[in-house]
Parts: structure tokens; C-alpha cells; sequence
């Protein structure tokens, strides 16, 4: 099969989300943490939670250089792959993505003082104090990327006039009404993943038999703070859920497979669809419920795909995206929910192996449920770049040589994720933290 350009230009956009998606999650959710630990560590005078966010921030530094090369190279596709977009909406975005690289160099400013005035002040807050910017850059960066991903859903603040958009309203563009829904899931969903990959890093620590508090005490913070974060994440996929009934219905119809407007509409798990005849085979329906997800009403109407042309439906494989981040989502709440809970009980067993095996795969299933969660919300808008204004078809490149250009970003990635891996290993490889805390100690 011979793709064409528009099918390259899709792809390599695709991958290098997806490569992105993985590094700019921990960027922002990590230095959450980091503050956190290091506060703790001050205020309980505990060298296991400053400790903590010593050794998350020298990890943290890898994963921001690598973000660093990805989100340019996501700049450049703009560009390079959808000029026609860029030429209609460019003025538009304008503002958001220089915003982002503002936040950007402003997190990276203070990172840098971070990492080199350990110790440096008599009064530790001060140091402390270092990463509120930080943690302000680094999500102020997700916010601000963010808007532009909304924008392309519910575009507002222009005028179209012969082909053309005018009377731009940039603050109206970013705050349009995708953005609320759209960053908060993007950040609390961050800041939860953040939180299984660190836990997820003691868990295997224990598991291999380091049973040092240094371990216990991180597992305790992150669980902790993972179970907080999953309730609010599962909430604001709530809050997304009536957004997309009511701004963009078709999304919402397609991870359902809901073709006939109606009430009472039930929410399909699994199962298969047959686009021709529309019937749905093997799927376990849950009455009522997608009435009540979308309009919180169990006799709800919710909007069918029949209402849309076809040549608008997205596609209808993204009911399993949609299955698949709502059941990991549910995972996350429940590990943290038996966590606390047997922690509360009786501490010991709080720790057992298959407690911390339960842990150790959350850690993998909230990157998948990242990863699903931006390829239902891209996928899931199509076959619109700028939805109800520019096809996908319409936008990308005629340069035919974007299946070379395919290929070497590939590479590029690969080896990028290599050297990252290689690195972090090797960076904490031989150094476990109770060693650590002895020769600080010593030194001290």
C-alpha cells in the first residue's frame, strides 16, 4: 500500500507526540514532588524526604533535555508538515506558543539556581522557595501549549473572511470553551503520573529486597498524594465528558458507539461495531449511563452520530482508546484506595509483594493511559485540523519526501530514548539511596 503525504505527514505528527507526551508529563508532574519532598524534609527535619528531591531532581534534569529536543522538533512539523494550517491560524496561536517558550525559559532559569545552591543558604525555605517557580514554569508550559490543542477543538476569536481569519482575538482563541476541561485534565493527570512513576521506582527497590525507609517514606508520599490525585482526574474526566456532549457530540458518540439520538443512552465496554449496519456485538452495557456521564440526568437525550454527515464521523476504533483510559484510570484510584487503607489497618502488610507489584505496574499504565488519553483527543477530533474550518487533508504538505523525513526522526527518537535510559540508569546505578544518606551523612 502507497501512503500519501498527508498519511506520512500524520504519522510522523503522531510519533513525535508521542514520544513528546512521555517527557513533557514528567516534566510538568515531577517538580510537583520534588517541592513536596523537599518541604517535608525542612519541615520534619526527615533527610529522607530531602533526600528525595535531590535524587528526583538530578533525573528530572535527563528527562527535560530530552523533552527539550522533542518539543522543538514539534515546533518545526508545524511548520514544515502543516503549513496550510499555520498560514490560517498562525496569527492566532501565535500567543500561546510564545507564552509556553516564556514559561519554558523561566522554569529552566531556576532550575538551573536550584540545582547548584544546595546547602547554599542558612535558611533551607529559601532553597525551598526555588521551586514554586519552577513547578509555576513547567505547568504555566503545559497550560499554555494546551490552549492552542483546545483551540484546534472549539476554535473562537477570529472572523473567517475570504479564506482568510481576521479580527483576531488572541486572549478569546486561548480561552475557549475546550480550555478549562483540557488543562486541568492535562495537569492533574500529570501530576498523577508523576506520582505512580516515582512510587513505582521504590516499589521496584523493595521488591529487589532494599526494604530502607527511604523507600517506604516515598511509596507513602506518592500513594498518598496518588489517591488525591486520581479521585480529582477521574472527576475532571467527568467534566470532560458533558464539555464533549455538549461542544463536540460526535466525539463523544464515536467512543460510544451511540448512532440514534435518544434518552437513557447506556455506555458500551468492549465489544465490536459494524459501521455498515451500526449493530454493536459483545459489548457489556451499562444502562442509563452514558445519559448520565454526559448530561448527569439518567433520562438524558444525548446526540447520536447519525446526526453528522459520515465524512465527518471520527474514527470509531477510538471506543477502545476511550475503554482502555477510563479502566486505567479506575486502576490508579484503586491502588492508593487499598494502599491508605491497609496502611491505616496495619502498616506492614501495606508493603507486601503484591501490593508492590500493584504499584510497580501502575507506574507503565499511567504513561498508556497518557498516551490514549492524546491520541482519543487528536484522533478523536479528525477529520478536522481546526474543527469546522480546515480538514486534516486540506492542511498538511505536498513535499514528497516526508516518508524520508519519517524515517530519520524515528531514528532519532530511538536513540534519544537509549541515551535517556542509559543515562538514568547509570545515574543512580550502584548509588542506592541509603548509601547515599550515609555518605551525606559522613560528610555532613
Amino acid at each position: 500500500m502507497v501512503l500519501a503525504t498527508v498519511d506520512w505527514s500524520r504519522g510522523l505528527t503522531e510519533m513525535t507526540l508521542a514520544f513528546h507526551i512521555l517527557f513533557a508529563t514528567v516534566g510538568v508532574g515531577i517538580p510537583v514532588f520534588i517541592s513536596l519532598a523537599e518541604w517535608m524534609g525542612i519541615r520534619k527535619k526527615d533527610a529522607h524526604y530531602s533526600l528525595m528531591a535531590r535524587r528526583w531532581a538530578r533525573g528530572f534534569v535527563i528527562t527535560v533535555a530530552v523533552g527539550v529536543v522533542t518539543g522543538t522538533c514539534i515546533g518545526l512539523q508545524l511548520s514544515l508538515l502543516w503549513p496550510e494550517f499555520m498560514r490560517l491560524a498562525g496569527n492566532v496561536i501565535g500567543l500561546p506558543l510564545f507564552m509556553e517558550t516564556f514559561a519554558f525559559f523561566f522554569e529552566a532559569i531556576f532550575l538551573g539556581i536550584y540545582l547548584y545552591t544546595w546547602n547554599r543558604f542558612s535558611n533551607p525555605y529559601i532553597h525551598w522557595l526555588l521551586t514554586l517557580p519552577i513547578l509555576i514554569g513547567s505547568s504555566g508550559s503545559a497550560l499554555f501549549i494546551t490552549t492552542v490543542n483546545a483551540f484546534m477543538n472549539t476554535p473562537q476569536g477570529f472572523t473567517l473572511e475570504n479564506g482568510r481569519l481576521t479580527h483576531i482575538d488572541p486572549l478569546a482563541a486561548m480561552f475557549n470553551p475546550a480550555a478549562p476541561s483540557k488543562v486541568a485534565h492535562v495537569l492533574s493527570s500529570a501530576y498523577l503520573t508523576a506520582a505512580f512513576l516515582l512510587a513505582m521506582i521504590a516499589a521496584f527497590a523493595m521488591l529487589r529486597g532494599r526494604m530502607d525507609d527511604y523507600y517506604r517514606k516515598s511509596i507513602r508520599l506518592n500513594m498518598t498524594a496518588g489517591l488525591l490525585l486520581a479521585a480529582l482526574t477521574i472527576g475532571i474526566g467527568d467534566m470532560s465528558a458533558r464539555f464533549l456532549a455538549q461542544e463536540q457530540p460526535e466525539k463523544l458518540a464515536a467512543a460510544e458507539w451511540h448512532f440514534d439520538t435518544g434518552s437513557r443512552a447506556p455506555l458500551l465496554i468492549g465489544g465490536r461495531v459494524d459501521p455498515e449496519t451500526q449493530e454493536v456485538t459483545g459489548a457489556l452495557k451499562i444502562p442509563w449511563a452514558l445519559s448520565l456521564l454526559a448530561t448527569h440526568r439518567s433520562d438524558g437525550v444525548v446526540a447520536g452520530l447519525n446526526e453528522f454527515p459520515k465524512d465527518e464521523w471520527p474514527p470509531l476504533y477510538v471506543h477502545y482508546l476511550f475503554d482502555a483510559m477510563v479502566v486505567i484510570g479506575f486502576y490508579l484510584l484503586a491502588v492508593p484506595v487499598l494502599f491508605v487503607a491497609l496502611l491505616r489497618l496495619k502498616r506492614r502488610h501495606a508493603y507486601n509483594r503484591w501490593m508492590l507489584a500493584a504499584i510497580l505496574a501502575g507506574g507503565p499504565l499511567s504513561l498508556l493511559a497518557i498516551e490514549l488519553g492524546w491520541f482519543y483527543a487528536e484522533v478523536g477530533r479528525q477529520p478536522w485540523i481546526l474543527r469546522g474550518y480546515m480538514r486534516v487533508s486540506d492542511a498538511a504538505t505536498t513535499n514528497p519526501h516526508v516518508s524520508v523525513t519519517f524515517w530519520l526522526f524515528a531514528g532519532l527518537y530511538a536513540v534519544l530514548g537509549i541515551v535517556c535510559l542509559f543515562v538514568l540508569v547509570r545515574l543512580f546505578r550502584n548509588k542506592p539511596a541509603e548509601l547515599e544518606l550515609q555518605t551525606r551523612r559522613i560528610i555532613l
